[in-house]
């Protein structure tokens, strides 16, 4: 019978590697505490140490894109809008 993977969120790993940075504890007992294998922490401690919280999100640029195109969308409205200004205070007298 197979084993299914687990997924670990973007924060228990940053807690977990913290954790492993501080080295209060050993990382046996960080493994047996979290249920996961010591080297998984290590990995995740290195991976903080090089890079960073940013690097355990899925999708860091995403959240970027949605910035990029949400205020792409509010200069082509107020460009719309400047223009139905402009034309109002044409038409009224």
């Amino acid at each position: 019978m197979t084993r299914k993977r687990r997924n670990f969120s973007a924060q228990f790993k940053f807690n977990v590697a913290l954790e492993a940075v501080k080295e209060s504890k050993t990382l046996s007992e960080l493994a047996g505490e979290h249920g996961v294998h010591p080297n998984q922490i290590t990995r995740w401690k290195q991976q903080l140490i090089k890079e960073g919280a940013e690097i355990f999100s899925r999708n860091p640029n995403h959240e970027q894109d949605k910035s990029q195109a949400m205020e792409t969308d509010l200069f082509e409205q107020i460009g719309r809008l400047k223009m139905e200004l402009e034309w109002l205070k044409k038409k009224v007298p």
